[in-house]
């Protein structure tokens, strides 16, 4: 008895274990435990090892990863027969290589990999070594039939490598890249396919609709992200040819020859549909003609139009085209008929990097210990290549520590089985393979998660409060903000004296969100050409979309926009202000990115970013008061061994109008008083175990504090206090600053 199901792909942390994942019912109704051998029968007939279903799948539904659909001849969506079979332990089995793989000691590496894996005659199992794909055939069992790899079963390498009599009809496209290969882009994949497969594959719908299918996808976004990627793995899935052009392969210096180039690739494509013709990096073989001087990059764009959108019927040739620089591509090309979708590939978020990372790392053998969690919590701005980068560094830090702790002879021709075994990556090996592979993302713009957390902040609740509210909330219920058909706030402006933790709170908060974090410095934003200033903050808006949900943070903003009309600077500030209040509040919506701005000065902020809709939640951060002091003392005396007459309580009472930051200074100062101390006593030729011993006796004194409070004034004046207590009152009232700002310094 058998079943007929719909074929589904496997989450990417199951890809290449020969499993498939059944319904409960099914497995009731086939007789059948987890664990057990079936029998999937498409175009082909292969086996897998049952397993549960996920949950939520429905019944009908049979997940298997890439290398099992393509033994079994099918494609995510068709339906399969699934029957339960008897497998045997396998006695031996012959495998055959590719051509261009050879490899020492493989009868022991493969045996390892397949071992209680079900497999027959014909099958092709798919794997990756170092980073790169390669597929071998099993062909021959003993005894014949689905049988399972053990630890006694014997493997043999065959002389003779993979030829084109071992290839049963389609097998001539077994695939090296399959969906289970691409993680972190589920929606973008379900797109493409969406609107690559369905062409390809059930052309019939289209013309039932009387619609033309689509012509070209435009897959757009920064590089390593998984352009090339999804295009490679659609065209294996779907069985189609697949067509690679690189864009400076077919600039040729002489008249004519590259449209040619562009010519017999379309029509080799057409001769062998369904097909793909992918254009990579399309922004260097057709940029827009109104830019560009060159006659031959006018042909090659006049020659793509033609064949894109031409008399002659392409058939089902689809054009997939990358770039990461869309807006410098020739406008024809990207209307209706020509490349008719646009689809964004943008750095995956926390899932997608857990995702990507257990793609790299399902093959290597990961220490018990390895917490891939906490490495995607730690990989912010990390695009799908950065993460492979990061696995194959961390196999390679771990291979170096391995040849030096195991003793391994690298002269030798072959390593030991039993020393391979040994060999595990672990958690040391990513975080210096962290400190080595750098964000690719976002090496443009400074982008962080700020290690800052709310226990590092001393009083301020009331500020910590509306942070939360304007922060936390949207990505916490954002149910409830649909429900009630409001939007968080785009932006705060946090002010008041230096060193109250304005820089501070906008770091902590983004670190409790977990999102993103850019730091932006007013003045590093002005360029003394024309125009530059204002490509500056169109930047940073745009690579904080990219990388949403992201916080913006900008320092001394009244440096980057002060009240226009009154700067003598040729129009910078205001032609900078002006392209503020459109990324703030025009057209293209801002969606989960929050502009915290902070200043010492917002009497002089240009009046227009204070209203609702950009800046619009203005929060004082006052000096500390007494409570708030004390929170402060017990923050940055943590860990500090304090002596016993230390009062923190009499310290908060004499420490009236000192800031944050002078409290921290005045730990620190009694801190080095301490040292002082300590160091006077040594003798002068103090043994190193000397110095250990009498360190761990030191203690900061409360003489100490009184000697650093005698060096240290707080900095704000009670001037400066006034003057900031009227800003408060005016800015929570009329908005009509009016208040003396000598007392700062400033006329």
């Amino acid at each position: 008895m058998g079943f007929e199901l719909r074929v589904s792909g496997l989450a990417p942390q199951d890809a290449g274990r020969g499993i498939a994942r059944l319904g409960t019912a099914v497995l009731t109704e086939l007789g059948i435990e987890p664990g057990d051998i079936v029998q999937i029968t498409g175009r082909r007939r292969t086996v897998a090892k049952a397993m549960p279903a996920y949950e939520g799948d429905p019944d009908e539904t049979l997940r298997i990863d890439g290398n099992v659909r393509s033994n079994a001849g099918v494609a995510i969506d068709d339906s399969a027969e699934v029957t339960a079979v008897e497998a045997t332990a396998a006695e031996s089995i012959t495998v055959a290589l590719p051509q261009y793989v050879i490899l020492r000691g493989a009868e022991q590496f493969i045996g390892r990999y397949l071992t209680d894996r079900p497999v027959v005659r014909g099958d092709a199992v798919h794997l990756r070594l170092l980073g790169q794909p390669f597929v071998f055939l099993v062909t021959k069992t003993s005894p014949s039939g689905p049988v399972v790899v053990t630890d006694e079963t014997d493997l043999t390498i065959r002389d003779r490598p993979i030829g084109e009599d071992d290839l049963r009809g389609e097998r001539a496209g077994i695939p090296d890249v399959t969906y289970e290969d691409i993680g972190g882009l589920d929606r973008e994949l379900d797109r493409v396919r969406e609107i690559i497969e369905l062409p390809l594959r059930h052309p019939e719908l289209f013309r039932r609709l009387g619609i033309a299918p689509p012509k070209g996808v435009l897959l757009y976004g920064p590089p390593g992200t998984g352009k090339t990627l999804i295009a490679k793995a659609v065209a294996n899935e779907v069985n189609a040819e697949f067509y690679a052009i690189s864009g400076p392969e077919i600039i040729s210096k002489y008249y004519g020859e590259s449209e040619q180039h562009l010519r017999e690739i379309f029509d080799e494509a057409a001769r062998n549909t369904p097909a793909i013709v992918f254009i990579d990096e399309i922004d260097s073989i057709a940029p827009s003609r109104d830019e560009v001087t060159g006659e031959v990059e006018r042909r090659v764009v006049a020659q793509l139009l033609s064949l894109m959108d031409g008399l002659e019927d392409r058939g089902d040739v689809i054009v997939v085209a990358a770039t990461n620089r869309p807006d410098a591509i020739d406008t024809a090309l990207r209307r209706g008929g020509r490349f008719d979708r646009e689809i964004e590939i943008g750095p995956p978020d926390r899932d997608g990097r857990l995702e990507i990372l257990t793609v790299h790392t399902r093959g290597m053998p990961l220490a018990s210990a390895v917490d891939l969690d906490d490495i995607a919590d730690r990989t912010y701005g990390f695009v799908g290549a950065d993460l492979e980068g990061l696995a194959k560094e961390a196999a390679m830090t771990a291979l170096r520590r391995a040849q030096v702790e195991l003793d391994i002879d690298m002269e030798a021709e072959t390593v030991s089985p039993d020393l391979l075994e040994l060999i595990e990556i672990a958690n040391d090996d990513f975080d210096a393979a962290l400190r080595e592979v750098q964000p690719s993302a976002m090496r443009e713009v400074f982008v962080e998660v700020p290690n800052a957390t709310y226990d590092d902040i001393g009083g301020l609740e009331s500020v910590r409060e509306e942070l939360v509210r304007a922060v936390e909330w949207p990505l916490r219920y954002p149910q409830l903000f649909e429900q009630l058909h409001t939007e968080a706030p785009k932006g705060i402006l946090l002010y008041g004296p230096p060193g109250t933790g304005k820089t501070l709170l906008a770091r902590a908060i983004a670190n409790e969100s977990g999102v993103n974090f850019m730091s932006v410095k007013g003045p590093e934003l002005l360029d003394k050409f024309v125009g530059e200033s204002e490509k500056a903050v169109r930047e940073v808006f745009r690579r904080a979309r990219q990388n949403a949900p992201t916080i913006v943070f900008f320092d001394e903003l009244d440096a980057l926009a002060p009240e226009r009309g009154g700067t003598m600077d040729s129009r910078v500030t205001e032609r900078v202000v002006s392209q503020l209040l459109t990324e703030l509040d025009g057209i293209e919506d801002l969606r989960n990115v929050l502009i915290v701005g902070a200043t010492n000065r917002p009497d002089i902020v240009d009046r227009a970013l204070l209203r609702p809709g950009r800046l619009e939640k203005i929060l004082y951060v006052p000096t500390p008061d007494r409570e708030s002091r004390l929170a402060i003392f017990s923050v940055h005396t943590a860990g500090v061994p304090l002596d016993e007459d230390v009062d923190l309580e009499g310290l908060a009472d004499r420490t009236e109008r000192y800031t944050g930051s002078d409290i921290e200074a005045i730990v620190r100062e009694a801190s080095l008083l301490a040292m002082e101390t300590a160091i006077a006593e040594f003798p002068p030729d103090a043994s190193s175990a000397t110095i250990d011993e009498r360190a761990a006796t030191v203690r900061v004194s409360a003489d100490d504090f009184d000697r650093a409070l005698a060096k240290m004034t707080p900095s704000v004046t009670e001037e400066m206090q006034q003057f900031y207590d009227d800003l408060a009152g005016e800015l929570g009232g009329t908005m009509d600053l009016d208040v003396d700002s000598s007392v700062l310094g400033f006329q």
